[in-house]
């Protein structure tokens, strides 16, 4: 077991040497802001006590069928969360990652579960991102119209934390007229326009193969990305072992990497804080 010292100064040499960087972000990224992770019940009910009283864990409220059934109720949920979101400042972390992404020639990449817009809101820019589930500060037709998804950033949503109901009038698509829906991809979600989320994976996909043919030395940093849902996990794993570089997680719980490669038990902002003082 190697000291942690020597972790962050091999990670700190990594970073150095790197000629590119794919950031691979899990919820616990968004933890160091502020943000809630929604860790079991319990987590989730201490950010949503009305959950609690209508007997509804994560799963069962993160569903398109609100939409349907109980649209008020589905933007009390989603609207707090997209004010939320708004209104919270990307954690110094961030800004570690744009100076290290500035210093290496083929720049850096986002792989991210999370759908808050925190990298964008940080600096990163939009075609830089890739957004697994999708992102809250979209808006698509919840009848499937041919409109493609679109911002949600002159969009108010007004709701009743206490009883967890968003006010009327409800985020609306303008060519039909139906209730919005956020652009993310709940549980059991087979209405989930994944168009923009294509075109983002387009752009990964085509950076990576000048990635792989200019056999550049690539970092894959893995930030609070756990287990639960491992899509984070897994693209920063499988780009590892077809493109070579050292892998970096940074996680306080799933801290496990492959043979050889790098791991700090620490919240991402303590992990990618300490390495940056290493760099300098």
């Amino acid at each position: 077991m190697k000291g942690l010292p020597e972790i962050i100064a091999r990670a700190a040499a990594a970073i150095r040497s790197a000629d590119a960087v794919l950031i691979c972000a899990g919820a616990g990224m968004g933890v160091d802001s502020g943000l809630p992770d929604f860790r079991g019940p319990e987590g989730f009910w201490r950010a949503y006590p009305a959950a609690r009283r209508l007997g509804l864990q994560f799963h069962d409220l993160a569903n398109p069928r609100w939409f349907f059934d109980d649209p008020a109720l589905a933007w009390g949920f989603y609207g707090h969360r997209l004010n939320l979101y708004r209104a919270t400042t990307p954690h110094a972390g961030f800004a570690v990652l744009q100076r290290w992404a500035a210093r290496t020639p083929a720049g850096a990449f986002v792989f991210t579960s999370n759908v808050d817009g925190q990298f964008q809101r940080a600096g990163f820019l939009d075609p830089q991102v890739v957004e697994c589930h999708g992102s809250i500060l979209h808006l698509q037709c919840l009848k499937g119209c041919d409109l493609p998804p679109w911002s949600a950033a002159e969009v108010p949503v007004s709701v009743d934390v206490e009883a967890l109901r968003a006010a009327t009038p409800l985020p609306a698509c303008p060519r039909c007229a139906a209730v919005a829906r956020p652009n993310i991809l709940m549980f059991g979600d087979f209405g989930w326009d994944a168009s923009r989320c294509a075109e983002q994976d387009e752009r990964m996909t085509a950076w990576l193969q000048e990635i792989e043919a200019a056999r550049a030395r690539l970092v894959v940093l893995c930030l609070g990305a756990g287990t639960a849902i491992p899509s984070v996990r897994l693209t920063a794993e499988r780009t590892l072992r077809r493109l070579g570089g050292t892998l970096i997680r940074i996680n306080p719980r799933d801290s496990w990497v492959p043979s050889g490669q790098l791991s700090l038990a620490t919240g991402a902002l303590a992990g990618l804080t300490a390495i940056d003082a290493a760099l300098d």
